[in-house]
């Protein structure tokens, strides 16, 4: 199975840069959206069905033009979960799981810090989350969490550790909490193939940051411990230019 995950940043906007043609292209099994900015009622969904995803389930924030994710797939699922039953996540439109027979696919789109509000509104769904997480994976083992975790883990994963050390995003809580949620029982599926440093999944549109790829990796499948043996890809799909973020694929055995 072949998953990607994509924060789009705004799903029209998305296709109006060529999203569909590069979709054809990629071919995966599971799509992860995040930010899709879109209500399914504002889409022409058969754009998606003529693209191959027959099955395509979207959950919108109540507010217009605002977060969003989506799970498009090949693969009709035995059932979706939209959102977590945590209201304040799901006003806002930040998780959906897809579960097939062996394997559970969640797109999830965590809130960025972006100034003292919304920082504490972000440590407060990490709290929430990780222990959500932990109860989730009593009932599903085989679980894949991906999306935009608005985190950077380690130094290696963004441009200027130093610089960025009191930016949300690389600040040591949220990473001590990256780090938790792996020791929970989670793989970081990219760095199982992959150590070097300079890959990224999103960067600014100032000052020409991503031709300089000055960047920060905060988009992640984190495949739990259970899979870990049936991961045979993870790898970063830069080329793909629809977003600010770039696309990231994992490839299961099944």
């Amino acid at each position: 199975m072949k998953i990607v995950s994509y924060n789009v940043n705004g799903i029209r906007a998305a296709i109006n840069k060529g999203f569909f043609e590069w979709l054809k292209q990629a071919n995966p099994d599971v799509v992860c959206l995040q930010e899709t900015k879109a209500h399914k009622s504002q889409l022409e969904l058969a754009m998606f069905e003529d693209a191959g995803y027959e099955y395509n389930y979207w959950f919108s924030a109540e507010k217009k033009g605002y977060s969003g994710v989506a799970i498009l797939s090949k693969i009709k699922p035995n059932h979706i979960e939209y959102g977590t039953g945590i209201d304040y996540m799901d006003f806002e439109g930040r998780n959906i799981r897809a579960d097939f027979d062996d394997i559970s696919v969640m797109s999830m789109y965590l809130p960025s810090g972006t100034n003292d509000a919304r920082l504490g509104f972000k440590f407060n769904y990490m709290d929430d989350f990780l222990e959500y997480s932990k109860d989730l994976r009593r009932d599903i083992p085989n679980l894949i969490v991906s999306g935009d975790y608005n985190i950077c883990h380690k130094p290696i994963d963004i441009h200027d550790p130093i610089r960025n050390a009191k930016v949300s995003g690389f600040l040591p809580e949220e990473r001590d909490w990256l780090s938790k949620f792996v020791e929970s029982g989670f793989v970081d599926s990219f760095r199982e193939f992959n150590q070097e440093p300079h890959n990224y999944t999103w960067w600014s549109y100032r000052a020409n940051a991503r031709n300089n790829n000055k960047g920060w990796r905060i988009d992640y499948h984190m495949v739990t411990q259970a899979l870990q043996e049936k991961l045979k890809r993870s790898v970063i799909l830069p080329e793909a230019k629809h977003s600010d973020h770039c696309p990231l694929l994992v490839e299961i055995d099944r």
